[in-house]
């Protein structure tokens, strides 16, 4: 392992999150606290809620309202020619029209006021979801995928979404049809209600048995398509290198093989899931034959008119339409669930570790810092650094070498607290930094990595980023310290020039600039350069160490360097191997070294 997190989901030997470790069955209490959670974003629009429910109420009631009147009419219908009551039959069917035009309007603007309230609960759980990731440990991006993370704020919320404003709404429509149709039907008929009592049964029970067996297929399902998004995005970010080892056929196989996997999970679960519907719209129509063929015989014998029958049958097809509906978006709750369930485990991630309560706040700081025999592994198992030990000067500039996996980038993690070392301090002017606010540690220091990172904006909002309302002036000066300058004014909009994707149109080196223009202008008494020079040319390298030079004077700077050409000047130079300093001295003093390491790295890059 080397001296760096694993990044890019790469957790071979890591801890498993609460994520992974809780990615294996989901109980009925879970399932309930699912609800119960999704239940408190629904309260938080009682009002709309509340407007909801009452067309609701009212779209169904008129709904039911129809049957009744055709029975009516039917009713009016005498035996024998010319015995039809015609102003009955008429009246019976303009208010039978009237009352399902009226409550197509109300489902239509219900319909609406449902994917209002659905969409604000997706708004509020995306901004949630993201805002909780701002407030997690370095650590969980270490150990998850970017595309695992992004296809929970993506996929899922949009699972639960949809689930919200269909299938939240069918439930409770189904509610209100079945409640009022029954009621319906025992004012009608007593007797013809007992068919339910066999075939509502068969669909409770048939519907229970399958649900068990489906959600843990929508569970899987969810996690298959995280895999395979966190795959996918792994790949596309490293084309360059893919094909110029030609492994595109390997990468293929492999995207072959997680796309099988999702594809494999999405059949199982929908075809679980489908087989539902059919097999309790099976049961109801059974139903429906058994109350057509006991009617016929309670009419018979004058028991109940034939509106009656014809009323009766239409409130079982509504009475049983709802449990078939219900029966077929079964599958589509499981999902939801299930994607619910990951959002919010997400939600339920530790965040970093908050401030002490008496944590200090640092202020006009000098950039003394001292590490006492600090211990640190990402793992209890896997020891990085064992005991290591450094007092730097304010001021001085202090350069870290070693071979790779000695750890380097580690020190770099524990001195900006991404981690907490497992025993020993670090300190900044005296301050245990565990017990001084993290806002203010990391505003002591300015950061330029190897990985460069620009965002969707201009070049001037990219430098200024560096420093709240930096003038343009400022931004200027850092570009031209940063020796990128004359490259900008050449750009058609020069510092207005939109950069997107990550910078993609202006080369690799350009962008490395760019960031060390940004350090320049942030106002830290403390810096670190983490291979911040490693995409420029050598002829800019000399000329940005020249400029840096000028710049880092009376700053505290940490350099991580691979290029010992980067690091001649600095005022220690600390040779890490295996977590522990193993030599320390200026340039010159090392080089006497005749056995040492830094000696033979140093040669090893010049003299080969």
């Amino acid at each position: 392992m080397n001296g760096k997190a694993p990044m890019g989901g790469r957790n071979a030997g890591k801890t498993p999150t609460k994520n992974q470790v809780k990615d294996q069955k989901m109980t009925g209490a879970d399932r309930i606290r699912v609800i119960r959670r999704l239940g408190g974003y629904m309260l938080r629009y009682k009002g709309l809620i509340l407007v909801i429910l009452l067309f609701m109420i009212a779209s169904n009631l008129f709904s039911l309202i129809g049957p009744l009147l055709s029975g009516y009419a039917i009713d009016a219908i005498e035996p024998g020619i010319g015995k039809v009551d015609f102003d009955s039959v008429f009246l019976y069917c303009a208010l039978m029209l009237l009352f399902y035009i009226a409550s197509a309007v109300l489902s239509y603007f219900n319909a609406t006021l449902m994917i209002k309230l659905s969409q604000s609960i997706t708004r509020t759980m995306r901004r949630e979801v993201f805002d909780h990731l701002t407030t997690l440990p370095v650590g969980y991006f270490d150990a998850n995928q970017t595309g695992e993370i992004i296809s929970h704020i993506s996929y899922d919320i949009d699972t639960v979404n949809a689930s919200l404003s269909n299938d939240l709404l069918q439930i409770c429509t189904s509610v209100i049809t079945i409640v009022g149709s029954l009621a319906m039907m025992i004012s009608i008929s007593p007797l013809l209600l007992l068919v339910f009592c066999i075939t509502v049964p068969m669909s409770i029970l048939f519907t229970r048995y399958k649900a068990k067996k489906v959600q843990p297929l929508f569970r899987r399902r969810s996690a298959m398509l995280g895999t395979l998004n966190g795959y996918a995005e792994e790949m596309l970010s490293g084309q360059k290198t893919i094909k110029a080892y030609h492994k595109e056929d390997v990468i293929v196989d492999r995207f072959d093989g997680h796309n099988k996997n999702a594809v494999d999970a999405y059949y199982e679960a929908d075809y679980q899931g489908c087989m539902i519907g059919p097999s309790v719209n099976f049961i109801n129509n059974l139903s429906l034959s058994l109350i057509s063929m006991f009617g016929a015989m309670l009419y018979m014998f004058g028991k109940v008119t034939l509106g009656n029958v014809s009323t009766f049958i239409q409130y079982s097809r509504k009475f049983s339409g709802p449990i078939n509906e219900m029966a077929n978006i079964m599958a589509e709750l499981q999902s939801a669930c299930a994607a619910a369930e990951r959002v919010f485990r997400l939600l339920d991630e530790a965040p970093e570790k908050p401030d002490d309560a008496d944590a200090e706040v640092l202020t006009d700081v000098k950039g003394g810092v001292k590490l006492d025999h600090v211990r640190f592994g990402y793992t209890e198992e896997k020891v990085i650094i064992g005991d290591l030990s450094l007092d730097v000067a304010p001021g001085k500039m202090i350069a870290i070498v070693g071979p790779t996996g000695a750890g380097k980038t580690t020190i770099i993690n524990l001195l900006m607290r991404f981690y907490d070392p497992q025993a020993g301090t670090i300190s900044v002017d005296g301050h245990d930094i565990c017990h001084v606010t993290r806002d203010s540690l990391r505003a002591a220091y300015t950061m330029v990595l190897q990985d460069t990172w620009l965002f969707h904006g201009t070049i001037f909002d990219n430098i200024a980023y560096g420093k709240e309302g930096a003038t343009e002036e400022e931004v200027i000066a850092a570009a031209k310290a940063a020796k990128i300058h004359s490259f900008i004014e050449t750009l058609p909009d020069g510092y207005n020039t939109v950069l997107t994707d990550d910078g993609t149109g202006i080369s690799k080196g350009q962008k490395q600039l760019l960031t060390i223009a940004r350090a320049m202008l942030a106002d830290a008494s403390m810096l670190i350069l983490d291979e911040a020079t490693s995409n420029v040319d050598s002829r800019t390298e000399i000329r940005i160490q020249e400029a840096m030079v000028r710049l880092m004077e009376g700053r505290t700077c940490f350099v991580i360097a691979h290029r010992l050409s980067t690091i001649k000047n600095a005022d220690q130079i600390l040779v890490i191997n295996g977590g522990t300093v193993t030599e320390t001295g200026t340039h010159e003093e090392l080089m006497q070294k005749e056995d040492g390491v830094y000696r033979r790295l140093f040669r090893a890059q010049f003299e080969a």
